[in-house]
């Protein structure tokens, strides 16, 4: 069976960014793995962004539209650990934040559905939420509903 020669290192990006959305540090440490010593990464990233092929902005598009499971704090910290750019991971707190207290409940909902009955299983759904990257507000507000299933009035009446 013959063998095949070795990616190139704009092959090697390009099936990355095939698979998934990636931020320009994330490619950067993948690729330099494989750089060679004559071998620029930053100038084929350049061209990458440059083409649109790599885009630090629809990378935070994708996670927060697919971040359904987890709350704001958990989300900003991945795009962080990503390396994404801090001034595109402030733009996203907003969208992240006004959405979290449904998603919230839905988490809730579908693992616990009930209200809990002692410290213990309060404090187990706690940490269940704040490990899903919850602000302690929003969990409180979960928590504290009794009728889950019916959306809180506002007080600002």
């Amino acid at each position: 069976m013959p063998l095949r020669p070795p990616l190139s290192l704009r092959g090697r990006a390009l099936g990355y960014l095939a698979r998934r959305e990636h931020s320009r540090a994330e490619l950067l440490a993948k690729l330099r793995r494989h750089a060679g010593p004559d071998e620029d990464i930053d100038v084929l990233l350049d061209d990458f962004v440059a083409r649109g092929w790599l885009s630090e902005k629809r990378l935070v598009e994708q996670v927060v539209n697919h971040s359904r499971r987890f709350g704001a704090a958990r989300v900003l910290n991945d795009l962080r650990r990503r390396g994404v750019d801090p001034t595109l991971v402030g733009e996203a707190v907003q969208p992240l934040r006004q959405g979290e207290l449904a998603i919230a409940r839905e988490v809730w909902r579908r693992k616990f559905g009930l209200v809990p009955v002692d410290a213990n299983d309060r404090m187990r759904q706690i940490r269940f939420l704040r490990n899903r990257g919850f602000s302690g507000a929003t969990i409180a507000q979960v928590l504290k509903d009794r009728s889950i299933d019916e959306e809180p009035e506002d007080s600002l009446d």
